[in-house]
């Protein structure tokens, strides 16, 4: 008797991989190659992109939460004016 396994056969689910990770492969030297190691796109900087846009959709809420308060104050000031007096 004999321990020899046969000869391993080749799987879809094999060749996708390979070729999955041959295609990531290719990407990523052609977009270090296109835009430089600096500006390759990280988790580190996608996750900091994430936390300036964040900022920044705060502060124009609370622009428009400003300007809103503001134009609310105005209507209340000219509807004051408007009412008579006794």
């Amino acid at each position: 008797m004999s321990n020899v396994e046969p000869n391993p056969t080749i799987r879809l689910t094999t060749i996708s991989r390979t070729v999955a990770s041959l295609a990531v492969g290719v990407v990523h030297t052609l977009e270090r190659a296109v835009v430089g190691d600096g500006r390759i796109r990280t988790a580190r900087g996608n996750a900091w992109e994430a936390v300036c846009a964040d900022r920044a959709r705060a502060d124009q809420r609370a622009e428009l939460d400003r300007l809103v308060a503001e134009l609310v104050a105005t209507r209340a000031a000219a509807a004051r004016e408007r009412q008579p007096v006794g």
